[in-house]
């Protein structure tokens, strides 16, 4: 061969027909990836974790271990000690206060969560004149904080007579319009029309069709916008603040802050401040741990046909 001619590289054989074909390489980068995401989450789980370990820690210890020895380091096991004198203290409040966030909470979020069910279902399966414009105007609830609204409902509670009365946070928490939008969409997706008419051609009135064809199928509906509303429910500090004024009607949540701003004059307090910070935690965990089955179902069901 004369030098200088170029010689073509033949083809690649292609692969004989049913043939499995070649393993492509593992490339690097994918590696590196996968470390710089499982990095990432490392570190979020950690801090998110760091805040629930350091209230395990010291709901341990007395107050004379919870000043004299780091945040992360056991001391002598105090825990039952600190519970007992919890719940006794001051005739025993902490329970009080307790079961009044159980009655905000539980019996708010249920209460919630049928109304915007039935509101979501209404927008999902009649039709009527500006069904689209009130829609609009549920989500811009959405956008509204609820601390702006706080002082226009304390003044219309004050005008009904309900301030400092367990109606005064419990109405307030009958509104969720993304409830109200969660509903709708799930509606959309979970119940089939033909169903809806299949139950009103059998002489099923609209209420029936709702609680016995509907409302089972948005069960996970129901789950999902229970444990929004319950934890949303849980955690109001503000409006009690602003509607309560009695002790004995207070939330767990508003109970405690009462005691942690009278800490410097009570610093026995320390220990039980951070026990019942500890108990505030473990109605929100049990409830996501019941449920999350079906939460989790119903977040994902429509993702695979």
């Amino acid at each position: 061969m004369a030098a200088g001619t170029l010689t073509a590289t033949p083809p690649a054989p292609a692969p004989a027909p049913g043939a499995a074909p070649r393993p492509r390489p593992v490339r690097r980068s994918s590696w590196s990836s996968r470390a710089l995401v499982n990095t990432v989450l490392a570190i979020v789980a950690v801090y998110t974790l760091m805040p629930l370990s350091w209230l395990l820690v010291n709901a341990t210890k007395d107050n004379g271990d919870l000043f004299g020895s780091p945040g992360f380091r056991l001391g002598d096991f105090n825990l039952f000690g600190n519970i007992a004198d919890l719940f006794a203290h001051h005739d025993g409040v902490f329970g009080r206060w307790l079961l009044n966030s159980l009655l905000y909470s539980v019996v708010g979020a249920l209460a919630s969560t049928l109304i915007s069910l039935m509101a979501g279902y209404a927008f999902a399966t009649y039709s009527f004149p500006g069904r689209e414009k009130v829609y609009g105007l549920v989500l811009l609830g959405i956008l509204v904080p609820p601390t702006v609204i706080s002082l226009p409902m304390y003044l219309l509670a004050s005008e009904a007579g309900l301030v400092n009365t367990y109606w005064a946070v419990l109405i307030p928490s009958l509104v969720n319009p993304f409830g109200v939008y969660l509903a709708r969409v799930f509606a959309e997706a979970y119940v089939p029309h033909e169903t809806l008419e299949a139950a009103r051609m059998d002489g099923a009135g609209e209420f029936r069709t709702f609680r016995s064809v509907a409302l089972p199928m948005l069960s996970p509906a129901f789950v999902t916008i229970f444990l929004f509303t319950f934890t949303a429910s849980w955690n109001n500090f503000f409006l009690p603040l602003v509607m309560l004024n009695d002790s004995s009607l207070y939330p767990v949540g508003l109970g405690l802050f009462s005691w942690n701003a009278v800490l410097p004059q009570e610093p026995q307090l320390y220990a039980l401040v951070v026990t019942g910070s500890l108990l505030s935690v473990v109605p929100l965990a049990v409830a996501f741990l019941s449920l999350q089955r079906h939460w989790r179902s119903g977040l994902t069901a429509g993702a695979v046909k």
